[in-house]
Order: structure tokens, then C-alpha cells, then sequence
């Protein structure tokens, strides 16, 4: 199998797991979607190529794993939408001004927790089953050379280098995770038994985690499940 590996290092990073109220928590490892919409940005799609992503989704295949441990950090973020200088406001997208709508959420003072994974270094592994777009070449000369700035969850979560380590070969996602070698990040580093998500076909023995994670993206909304094994692996390079 051909198998593309990406290391996520970044001051902060955020696997948005499902959003209750005003706290926005973050999962474990990075989801279905998150993975998603970042190829697909790397690819330079957008919103409206439902059809595109919906399939990229369905066939997209990935472990992951702490190479060095991340802290939790929540982020209280609060506004007051109702001051002065912030009545008739909107922000620009693509060339064009967006103004609020006229509903309770425009006026009053609004507070958000926001969690994100601090001073953490993940290691994915990745794969596509079956036919479709886009290919494999393409996958991988995008996270290459991308189409526009990526980001590893929310905007303001900025790589601090290229997120494409290489093209392996291996049995599986799981197998190409285990081979990689550590990343080389002096005493951060974490030998040993290393905190790890993989297909739950690849490997028997690990804890099952399920998660609403898929995005259907034809409706813009999050809907179903997925199911994956997590564990440890053990990498001693």
C-alpha cells in the first residue's frame, strides 16, 4: 500500500470534537473530516465542492500518533457585538464584505472556551482505498506544493514547517506509523510506548474510541460515527 506521511508540528492545533454551547472541546487525535478539509484545502477546493470532498472523505484511510506529548490549552475568547463600533461591522471574504444577520446572536456580550493541543509534534499516516479523486500522485504533490496556506484545524493554527515527510510502502497506515522514525526534537521526543489511532481492521487488542467526527458535506452539517482502534505503538527509532 502506498502510504503518505505527514508530521503536524505547530504551537498550537485543534481536533474540534462536538461543539456543546459555548465550549468547543478538541478530540484526542484529528478526525475524518479535520484530515478532510485540510487535503482539500491543500488541493484548493472549497465549500461548494461537496461531491469532491464527500468522496475524498469516504476513501481516506490514516493513523496517528503523539510524538511528543501536547498540553491542553483552553482559549476564553468573549466579545460584546453590542458596543458601538461594532454595530454595522462585517469582516471581508474573498474581495467582498460580510455583515451580520439581524438575529439574538448579533447583540450582547458572547464568550467561547476554545480548546487546542499546545507545543504537541502528531505523525499521520495516510491512505486511499479505491478509485477516485483525486489519485494518489495528485494527493501528494499537493501537500507538496498547496494550493493555499494550511492549517491544522482552525486558521490561526499555523504549521511551523511543510507537513509532507514522504511517500512510504508498507501493509497499512498503522504498519507506516510504527517504521517512521521519531521526530527529531531533542528531549520533547517520547521513545518507548507511543499514544496512537489506527484503522480498526489493521490490528486486534487495542481500545475501541468512537467519535462524531464525519462531516457530510453535501449538507453542511456533522452526521454519524467512526470507529477506530487506539492504543499504543511501539517505536524505538
Amino acid at each position: 500500500m502506498d502510504v503518505l506521511l505527514l508530521r503536524l508540528d505547530a504551537p498550537l492545533m485543534s481536533f474540534g470534537a462536538v461543539v456543546v454551547d459555548q465550549n468547543h472541546p478538541v478530540w484526542r487525535f484529528p478526525g475524518v473530516a479535520m484530515l478532510t478539509g485540510l487535503l482539500g484545502n491543500a488541493l484548493g477546493w472549497d465549500h461548494r465542492d461537496t461531491d469532491r470532498l464527500q468522496s475524498l472523505q469516504d476513501r481516506l484511510r490514516f493513523a496517528a500518533r503523539w510524538d511528543a506529548e501536547p498540553e491542553l490549552l483552553t482559549d476564553y475568547q468573549t466579545v460584546d457585538l453590542g458596543q458601538d463600533f461594532m454595530i454595522g461591522t462585517g469582516w471581508t471574504t474573498r474581495g467582498r464584505r460580510e455583515d451580520r444577520g439581524k438575529g439574538a446572536a448579533t447583540t450582547g456580550t458572547h464568550i467561547r472556551y476554545r480548546d487546542h493541543w499546545a507545543n504537541g509534534v502528531a505523525t499521520i499516516a495516510l491512505a486511499l482505498d479505491g478509485e477516485g479523486e483525486p489519485g494518489f500522485a495528485a494527493l501528494e504533490q499537493a501537500l507538496r506544493c498547496p494550493a493555499r496556506p494550511l492549517f491544522l484545524g482552525r486558521k490561526p493554527c499555523l504549521p511551523a514547517g511543510p507537513l509532507l515527510l514522504g511517500r512510504r510502502k508498507a501493509e497499512g497506515v498503522r504498519a507506516a506509523l510504527a517504521a517512521e522514525p521519531l521526530a527529531d526534537i531533542g528531549p520533547r521526543r517520547r521513545p518507548g510506548r507511543i499514544p496512537a489511532l489506527w484503522p480498526l481492521d489493521e490490528a486486534q487488542g487495542a481500545q475501541v474510541e468512537e467519535r462524531y467526527a464525519p462531516r457530510d458535506w453535501r449538507n453542511n452539517i456533522h452526521r454519524g460515527t467512526e470507529r477506530h482502534a487506539v492504543g499504543f505503538l511501539e517505536v524505538t527509532a
